[in-house]
């Protein structure tokens, strides 16, 4: 009885002619999110809570103080008196919003400016060098993180004032020097951003602390230090219950204090209602913020996602 013969397949074998045809393996692209219908609604009541105060105010600013009355609030007036506005802005009162608008100037560039150089080297020596009582520094910044503003507030002038330093541009400038939070995202950044070995790599060369701070550090903490800046500066820019308690004298009023003096004028006996004048200058406020938030984005924004992707 014969057997079955088994017939096995031979391989295929090119020709001389022709290469080899080599199976192209399947690439599978990044898979495109999914789109939530919920995410998006609520992101779009999140922009439009954010515009619709923002459009009002700069329709608003273009209106008469009479047409502020007699007009929708979100809708242009007859008369374009924007410029008018601007320009009575700056004259009402002998120009005292001018005086305002330097005094937050001043409490920006030295208080806010302060905390910022401060913050950097708070957080670069907490960061990076080992001393005793570290431990105990840490609790402290995060229970100043916690404690809010307002409640060092009375405090603050009650020891000011024994010290003759109410009424006076100190009042407002030297509590704006401290910064916890500040102090706290300087010496998060810090860890993250400067490596040890190239502290060691430049102590080996010679170079000393401050040379190392200056050359080294400074540069690799720039983006940490656009963001506690921003921080700062609109906390310092916008700051009002403390120069309420603080201040006295309407010649060192802060943008927000004097604002609201004018707002009060309506409430006041036989006081003249400023009303357009108060939103044009509520619109010439928020200008310098709003340009310093474009122009420093960037950094700002990689500032804040630093130590947020573990290498």
């Amino acid at each position: 009885m014969s057997s079955p013969v088994t017939t096995l397949a031979q391989p295929s074998v090119p020709s001389a002619g022709s290469a080899p045809r080599l199976r192209t393996p399947r690439r599978h692209g990044p898979r495109r999110p999914r789109r939530s219908v919920l995410l998006t609604v609520l992101t779009g009541l999140v922009l439009l809570y954010s515009l619709v105060p923002l459009a009002w105010l700069i329709i608003s600013a273009t209106k008469t103080q009479e047409g502020l009355a007699h007009s929708f609030g979100l809708w242009f007036n007859g008369d374009f008196a924007l410029w008018d506005n601007i320009r009575e802005t700056f004259t009402y009162s002998d120009g005292v919003f001018t005086r305002w608008l330097l005094n937050t100037v001043l409490y920006v560039v030295v208080g806010a400016g302060g905390a910022t150089l401060l913050a950097i080297l708070g957080g670069y020596a907490l960061a990076k060098f080992k001393f005793p009582g570290k431990r105990a520094v840490f609790a402290v910044v995060i229970g100043a993180v916690a404690v809010p503003g307002t409640a060092l507030a009375v405090p603050t002038f009650l020891m000011f004032s024994k010290m003759g330093l109410t009424d006076t541009p100190w009042s407002v400038i030297i509590p704006s020097l401290i910064s916890p939070f500040g102090l706290y995202l300087m010496w998060v950044f810090a860890s993250e951003a400067v490596p040890d070995e190239l502290l060691e790599a430049a102590r080996i060369d010679g170079a000393g602390e401050l040379r190392t701070f200056f050359q080294v550090v400074l540069p690799l903490l720039a983006p940490g230090i656009v963001t506690v800046s921003l921080f700062t500066m609109v906390a310092t820019w916008n700051n009002y219950f403390l120069p309420l308690i603080m201040l006295k004298d309407p010649d060192w009023y802060p943008l927000t204090l004097g604002l609201n003096s004018w707002n009060a004028q309506a409430a006041t006996a036989g006081g003249t209602p400023v009303f357009n004048l108060v939103i044009t200058g509520s619109l010439i406020t928020i200008l310098p913020l709003i340009a310093a938030f474009l122009l420093l984005q960037k950094y700002w924004q990689s500032g804040l996602a630093a130590g947020s992707v573990k290498e």
